[in-house]
């Protein structure tokens, strides 16, 4: 309720009173609650980013609470391999453009918010962020979400490219178990048979992965397309996940799909009705 309605508070002058300042405060970035309540960073993340008007306690709480929150993401294991596009579509909301209902958190913000909650349980992973081409970046895993957002914001704006980051993948020779795309998935640049559709069968990027599978016979993708349309890089299969929007159930659904490969949701669905 208290992170909710934070611009509510600022509107009644709720933090008119500096006591109520530090109340509200030390309630957002307490760790207990934070860790009992386990709640993920991406609400956090559209919290700070929403109030905008409110004291600097306020806005400073919420990133210690989202600093907090990254311990509630699982690890994705070792040879872990994350690709954030940065291309100048990712500027756009995340709800697409809506009118009043339009959000404030770009495709950049979360794509860096998944980068940074991944390196934090996983520090070994790799980022690779993409657009025309794969852009070189230095991201800290003990830099704060906000942080590593601004450096990611300030790469890129060309266009997208998905089969860049595979390319370098398997120039370098990588070990890969987890590869894991933070995209609009709308990449044209490196088309050779157009979208998926019922007439054809295959892109640039899925003939790339089918390549890395060769060595590495039981690696995964995941494609996040945060704001799903009509196109998909990768086809679903035993070792391939699509995932339509972001939400803090991404991080679980991932986890499922890299633990359970294509059993994930029966497993899940015969949990459910066994409850």
């Amino acid at each position: 309720m208290v992170r909710m309605n934070l611009n509510t508070f600022t509107r009644h002058g709720v933090f008119n009173d500096s006591s109520m300042v530090d109340l509200v405060a030390n309630k957002l970035r307490d760790a207990e609650l934070i860790r009992k309540s386990k709640v993920f960073p991406y609400q956090l993340l559209n919290a700070f980013i929403m109030a905008q008007d409110v004291p600097k306690k306020i806005s400073n709480a919420l990133q210690d609470a989202m600093e907090i929150a990254l311990e509630n993401v699982p690890s994705f294991g070792e040879n872990v391999f994350i690709l954030p596009d940065v291309s100048g579509s990712m500027g756009s909301p995340v709800t697409g453009y809506r009118g009043t209902a339009t959000t404030s958190v770009s495709c950049h913000q979360v794509a860096a918010l998944f980068a940074s909650a991944v390196l934090r349980t996983t520090p070994n992973a790799e980022v690779l962020p993409f657009e025309n081409r794969v852009c070189k970046i230095n991201l800290n895993p003990r830099d704060s979400v906000m942080t590593n957002a601004a450096k990611l914001s300030k790469i890129g704006g060309g266009g997208t490219n998905c089969s860049a980051p595979l390319e370098q993948i398997i120039r370098e020779g990588k070990k890969v178990d987890t590869i894991i795309y933070i995209s609009d998935q709308e990449s044209w640049m490196d088309e050779n048979r157009g979208r998926y559709t019922w007439r054809n069968n295959g892109t640039s990027a899925m003939e790339l992965f089918n390549k890395i599978r060769r060595t590495n016979k039981n690696a995964k993708c995941i494609c996040i397309d945060i704001t799903p349309n009509d196109s998909a890089q990768l086809k679903d299969n035993e070792n391939i996940l699509n995932i339509g929007g972001f939400s803090d159930k991404v991080f679980e659904v991932v986890s499922m799909f890299v633990k359970g490969g294509k059993n994930h949701w029966v497993e899940e669905i015969e949990r459910t009705v066994e409850v």
